[in-house]
């Protein structure tokens, strides 16, 4: 039996899998055990179930589970959070069931090789929770060395690994990895070469597997890494370095996007794609909706501000319509819903996000040369935090310029208030609903804020001071003055900074 103090003094390498996946789920491991695991390792398995805010039952509240896998380990603990207390691990029968033997089935074939190389194989299902906060977490509890993430998670790898110091591997497909250098072993962030990287991480005499033929696509990967990896939370946002925005050849945008091999997400007229240009991480938006593409376009080409995602550029062909910005490196605000991330936001911080994103607004509302823009999407989901943890505003796909007759700054104004709402309660509108039978975030804040309830209302992950008190009721009573204007006279953005500042 290996003690807990040893258990703490030996390195470990976490696997995050994609436990709705059907086929590969074992790949990761896999790639793990030939590539970044040393004799004596501890592994991880870390299995997403499902995001918050489904209705699937195995998906409608946080569970952590562990298993035993043919003696791999010896004990079955279940965990669940304290605001689901009531909720049983056997409520969920036949789920659970089915995600044993599909475990067991698959990485059962991995046993022999950990147990013969020393390594313990540890198995842990979450179900309900954010998949970045389950993976910081066992970062923070184990001696991380490496973290290895499934391709169908890398949408979550720029906020885990601007969140841990140990190398990050995000899976590109079989027996092929993307690397992301620890930061903690080299302070300047610069990137490393392929040899610096095999010298450090797989020497022959390290890794549980010498297989030639599976390092040649690792070292292809991390080659294009000199490329990939940031140089360090100080970056200098391309949208404010001269010479952008400007306009984008096709082969250009083939070129950053290595043939638009990376892509982030799929909606109804929208595919998002990660790419590099200058070293630098940047997204692009390929719109099919031509009318939306010219709205954003005009608009953004006229917008510049330091809270404001703006573009880098833009290309326009017969079939393609692309926009280019900067990667938001860091994690939303919606996040705010993870531990993590909720924990690491204090109340000042927060505070300064409302002021910096009012500042936006009022740009946007009273500032911007060629009149009024409003937004009408300002939420929580729309903000983000970049190097250096500047909130920055994004999401211009429904801005829209201002026509006095609509009166629609007031929905800027009103949604203005419920983010207001969202960082002091650490909730996210959009997720309040399905976990809360229906009610709606406005519905549920405003009785608390109209009886100056502050402290019912307040993210109780946080610890409160004195001056803490005041700086949440300051932006209490600007989020009631958006949500509920009784007085029925115009308001104004610009009033909110005031609001914030003087109670």
């Amino acid at each position: 039996m290996v003690s807990e103090a040893e258990s703490m003094a030996r390195e470990s390498v976490i696997v995050v899998i994609d436990g709705k996946r059907r086929k590969g789920m074992g790949e990761p491991l896999d790639w793990a055990l030939k590539h970044v695991v040393r004799r004596k390792n501890i592994v991880i398995v870390v299995g997403i179930l499902g995001d918050m805010g489904k209705k699937n039952a195995a998906q409608c509240f946080p569970l952590n589970m562990r298993f035993n896998i043919s003696g791999i380990l010896e004990k079955l603990e279940f965990s669940i959070s304290s605001g689901h207390a009531e909720v049983k691990p056997r409520d969920l029968g036949e789920e659970i069931e089915r995600k044993r033997e599909q475990f067991q089935a698959i990485l059962q074939p991995f046993s022999k090789q950990c147990k013969r190389n020393e390594v313990k194989l540890e198995v842990k299902l979450a179900a309900g929770i954010c998949p970045e906060e389950i993976t910081l977490k066992e970062a923070e509890n184990a001696n991380t060395r490496w973290i290895v993430l499934d391709s169908h998670l890398k949408k979550y790898k720029m906020c885990i690994y601007w969140n841990v110091e140990c190398n990050v591997a995000v899976m590109k497909g079989k027996d092929v990895a993307t690397l992301m250098p620890s930061r903690a072993t080299n302070p300047d962030n610069s990137p490393v070469s392929s040899e610096q990287a095999d010298a450090e991480t797989w020497p022959d005499d390290r890794s549980l597997n010498d297989q030639e033929t599976g390092n040649q696509n690792v070292i292809e990967e991390r080659e294009s890494l000199t490329q990939q990896t940031p140089r360090g939370p100080s970056w200098y946002p391309l949208q404010f370095r001269p010479g952008f925005p400007r306009e984008f050849l096709f082969s250009e945008i083939e070129e950053i996007t290595n043939g638009f091999s990376d892509i982030i997400c799929q909606k109804e007229n929208l595919k998002v794609y990660e790419g590099v240009l200058q070293n630098t991480p940047v997204m692009i938006k390929s719109i099919e909706d031509d009318e939306q593409f010219w709205s954003m376009l005009t608009i953004l080409s006229r917008v510049r501000h330091r809270n404001i995602m703006n573009i880098v550029g833009y290309c326009c062909t017969a079939t393609n319509r692309l926009l280019i910005s900067d990667y938001p490196c860091l994690c939303f605000a919606s996040k705010l819903q993870c531990d993590v991330s909720a924990i690491n936001l204090s109340w000042r911080a927060r505070w300064y996000t409302a002021i910096e994103i009012g500042g936006s607004l009022r740009y946007l509302h009273e500032e911007c040369p060629d009149g009024p823009i409003v937004h009408q999407s300002v939420c929580s989901s729309s903000i983000f935090y970049s190097h250096g943890c500047s909130p920055m505003l994004s999401n211009f796909m429904r801005a829209k310029w201002y026509k006095e007759e609509d009166k629609q700054l007031y929905v800027d104004i009103h949604d203005y208030g419920l983010f207001l709402v969202e960082l002091i309660s650490g909730k996210v509108a959009g997720c309040f609903p399905h976990e809360n039978e229906g009610q709606s975030l406005k519905d549920w804040a405003l009785p608390l804020l109209e009886s100056s309830s502050v402290t019912q209302l307040m993210d109780p992950r946080l610890a409160d001071k004195e001056d803490d008190l005041k700086t949440v009721h300051c932006m209490a009573r600007a989020a009631l003055f958006c949500l509920k204007n009784d007085s029925g006279r115009s308001i104004s953005i610009s009033e909110m900074p005031m609001r914030l500042q003087h109670c």
